[in-house]
């Protein structure tokens, strides 16, 4: 039987699995009752994927618009339907022979900030169906593009025809789609061969762990290793209140505060710790946002 856990696991995802399905797996094995990803990880794809258990799961959205780093093989000269080794190639180019400072200079060049077309192979809808349900028809539609920001790029390393690079960037960045494209300032064509998530902001110096290491693990000792429901709202200001106050926000109320700025803070009380985001307003009233259940509260 599940049960109510809640936290956040912090899994190094293994290749060949869907983000969904080590959700799927992560909660047979916590016996949690609920959880949910927090940013798809490809099956070809590794590294960090947290995972939201419980209470955890009303905060997840913040981990969804988290900045995320990564540590990319892309392989120079050889295009593929895909951009990954999801399909054959279908396309080689030549390289010159570049040196690695020659591939860094480009690199460092590279726009910061820039519109980025996603690709057909993802899950974006269109008149209800996922890309790449077309893509696989041989059907190609018309993408609109998303700003993104790349926050540092660099090269790790060149072996032609391979180039391995790291890149931290926003929200929404296929990274696929990025090595094409520096691709393409190169006057070549590119495909993943390697990609591994090493950080979610605010979880760039936490551990991970794999399902080998969780499995060898009593239930006990796994959930100890949660982290608590509040973990990825740091950066988030902290107001400590008092019970009279806590008791009015969790029947749903508006108090007024003083001295407050206006803005989003999550909530603590002596009794209960953490217990949910609330929002300052300009008038200094303070509304709910999103609270939790008090049985949830590990902080």
């Amino acid at each position: 039987m599940a049960d109510d856990v809640h936290g956040i696991l912090l899994l190094d995802k293994p290749l060949g699995l869907s983000s969904a399905g080590a959700v799927a797996r992560a909660k047979r094995l916590f016996g949690a009752a609920k959880a949910g990803h927090t940013g798809s990880l490809d099956p070809l794809a590794e590294g960090m994927l947290p995972i939201c258990f419980g209470e955890a799961t009303k905060f997840a959205s913040g981990l969804l618009a988290a900045d995320k780093s990564y540590e990319v093989t892309a392989r120079l000269g050889e295009r593929t339907a895909s951009a990954d080794l999801e399909s054959p190639v279908i396309e080689r180019r030549p390289l010159p022979g570049w040196s690695e400072a020659d591939l860094a200079a480009a690199l460092a060049a590279f726009p910061r900030e820039y519109p980025q077309v996603p690709p057909m192979h993802s899950a974006i809808k269109q008149a209800g169906r996922p890309l790449y349900e077309y893509a696989r028809a041989g059907e190609i539609r018309e993408r609109e593009a998303r700003r993104i920001e790349i926050h540092e790029l660099r090269v790790l390393g060149y072996r032609a025809p391979d180039l391995r690079f790291f890149v931290r960037c926003s929200k929404g960045a296929y990274i696929r789609v990025l090595a094409e494209d520096i691709a393409a300032t190169l006057d070549t064509v590119a495909h993943l061969t390697g990609l591994r998530r090493t950080a979610v902001t605010p979880f760039a110096d936490q551990p991970v762990r794999g399902f080998e290491v969780l499995e060898s693990m009593e239930l006990a000792e796994r959930r100890r290793i949660l982290l608590p429901v509040d973990a990825a709202l740091q950066s988030v200001p902290r107001l400590e209140l008092p019970a009279i106050v806590v008791a009015a926000l969790r029947q749903g109320r508006d108090v007024e505060l003083s001295g407050e700025a206006p803005g989003v803070v999550r909530m603590y009380s002596e009794d209960m710790g953490f217990f949910g985001l609330g929002e300052i307003g300009d008038r200094g009233r303070l509304a709910p946002l999103r609270l939790i259940a008090a049985a949830a509260n590990r902080a």
